[in-house]
């Protein structure tokens, strides 16, 4: 109803599962990797807990994709049952048949046999059994002690069944119980997934919307976001509960962005006229200053970077048009943006920066924020002499954001003079580029504009990397990985039980990289920031 009216091409905030919307903040993405690295932890069970909405059936979605072909799953997502009940359940799964007595009725052992009969086949075939409950937290007492049986059944190396139990935090205070002690005692990773912060809370926001094609200015006020964040808690399900009557009420009235004052009235219509109770866990982190430098001026600014050439030339082919056209979209969000935003954007003293001609300048530009010297000729032999490694890649902006480090970005590629600039700060509407000895801070969408994603950067490779053979293995450099994927992961460093390349995998997804256990520059990167290397990194817009 309300999606022609703010520019959207169908609905964003539905609550069914639908993956074009998936968006794993930093916390989906640790708790991934826990059942990831569980996966391979030799058996036992794996806890993970979060309240009603947050995410967890999201997150086993996700495992399950990422299952390796050579593991058989059982999935029970009703617990609420007798122990003869659960294990004709087990043996559904693993579509095992059951002897029945003549009276048509079956004892624990008629289940147990096949069962384990199957574990020990599937063992001696190489493979893995994987069993996950979900809503674990209304399993009884003695279902759970059954659970514990079943992981009874080892060899001289691991357990034949690895169980995952998904529940709400009731789950943890469960185990916690005395006579619960021993299947405690076996739990070998666990994590309990909290809410979204407030910054999270508006990335979801905004990731919804532009999934669903948002094509004219941002229907949210900033205080409406933080707003949302407060009467949800940062529950994805009941974000987008709010969300979906906020626009429906902002578009009832007519208004072109939803306001704080609509939220609450949302919220009452939602969730009823009590105020929600915020979990301290889930109570808003302190925001940012949003720095908000967007704008028609910010965008036009842009399109004025000086080429060094004497003479005038155009910053691209067909650049006043480029201009108006660039310039049209910020200027929506200028109209109803607050007084001070649009002075902050007026004041801002800004001499256009020179763009780089030549790529070697912004390299030794680049190099400058390492404390490194670039030399003359070819930079990136002379910066491998300090081991430090030139990267280029087509990525997208998120990716950019992910590896936090400062980086060259290539513009006008298109017009067949490209021009260089370097990336030192970026936010969630700006970024400031810096080239010849002066700055500019841009609209994302200016930086578009003129950007075809082509992206470049330097990272520290560690004792013992060969960057002619990137991929082979000596002593020094695999202590240096088992170490950072252990203060990543949580585990030991020598745990034996799971291949350090199926952890690397692990830390790969927790960290949104391709997860193929290859040492590849964006893992080093990410390796580099867990283990607190001293490495550049991009700062907030002034």
């Amino acid at each position: 109803m309300y999606a022609p009216y703010f520019g959207l091409s169908q609905e964003p905030f539905s609550i069914a599962p639908d993956p074009r919307y998936l968006f794993m903040s930093e916390r989906h993405r640790e708790a991934l990797a826990h059942l990831l690295y569980g996966l391979g932890g030799g058996g036992g069970f794996v806890l993970l807990t979060g309240e009603i909405g947050t995410g967890k059936t999201t997150v086993c979605r996700l495992f399950l994709e990422q299952v390796p072909p050579d593991c058989d799953v059982g999935y029970i997502f009703n617990p609420k049952l007798t122990v003869p009940e659960l294990l004709q359940s087990v043996c559904d799964e693993f579509r095992l048949q059951v002897p029945r007595r003549a009276d048509g009725s079956a004892t624990v052992k008629d289940y147990l046999d096949p069962l384990n009969a199957f574990l020990l086949q599937s063992h001696a075939r190489g493979r893995h059994s994987v069993l996950i409950i979900d809503e674990a937290q209304n399993l009884s007492a003695d279902v759970l002690e059954q659970l514990r049986l079943l992981t009874n059944l080892e060899t001289s190396e691991r357990k034949l069944l690895q169980i995952i139990l998904i529940g709400q935090p009731e789950l943890r205070d469960l185990l916690a119980q005395p006579q619960l002690e021993q299947l405690a005692q076996r739990v070998i990773a666990r994590y309990h997934l909290d809410a979204l912060t407030a910054r999270e809370t508006e990335q979801y926001v905004r990731h919804r919307l532009e999934v669903a094609g948002l094509a004219r200015a941002f229907p949210f006020e900033r205080k409406a976001l933080l707003r949302i964040h407060e009467r949800t808690g940062g529950v994805p399900r009941r974000i987008n509960l709010l969300c979906d009557r906020a626009l429906l009420g902002a578009y009832s009235r007519g208004e072109p962005a939803v306001t704080p004052k609509v939220v609450d009235q949302a919220a009452r219509e939602v969730f009823g006229d009590k105020p929600r109770a915020v979990p301290r866990s889930w109570q808003p982190a302190a925001v940012l200053g949003a720095g908000v430098l967007a704008g028609a001026g910010a965008a036009a600014l842009f399109l004025g970077m000086r080429s060094p050439e004497p003479a005038a030339v155009p910053a691209a082919t067909g650049a006043p048009a480029q201009a108006a056209s660039v310039a049209a979209a910020p200027a929506v969000a200028a109209a109803s943006a607050p007084a001070s935003a649009v002075v902050a954007v007026a004041a801002t003293p800004a001499v256009p920066p020179t763009l780089y001609r030549d790529e070697k300048q912004a390299w030794r530009a680049l190099a400058k924020a390492w404390n490194a010297d670039a030399a003359e000729g070819d930079p990136c032999p002379a910066l491998a002499r300090d081991s430090l490694q030139c990267f280029t890649r087509t990525v997208p902006l998120a990716m950019v954001r992910q590896l936090d480090r400062p980086g060259i970005v290539t513009l006008d590629a298109a017009s067949g003079r490209p021009s260089y600039a370097v990336l030192t700060a970026l936010s969630d509407k700006a970024a400031t580029l810096s080239a010849g000895g002066g700055t500019q801070t841009v609209t994302l969408g200016a930086l578009a504009s003129r950007w075809n994603g082509e992206w470049a950067t330097l990272w520290r490779a560690p004792a013992g990397f060969d960057a002619r053979a990137p991929e082979r293995e000596n002593p020094s450099l695999t202590r240096w990985v088992e170490a950072q994927l252990a203060k990543s992961l949580d585990a030991e460093p020598a745990d034996a039980k799971t291949p350090w390349r199926a952890r690397l995998r692990s830390f790969q997804l927790s960290q949104g990289l391709p997860a193929d256990g290859v040492l590849g520059p964006l893992t080093f990167m990410q390796l580099n920031r867990s283990a607190g290397v001293d490495e550049p990194r991009l700062r907030p817009v002034p």
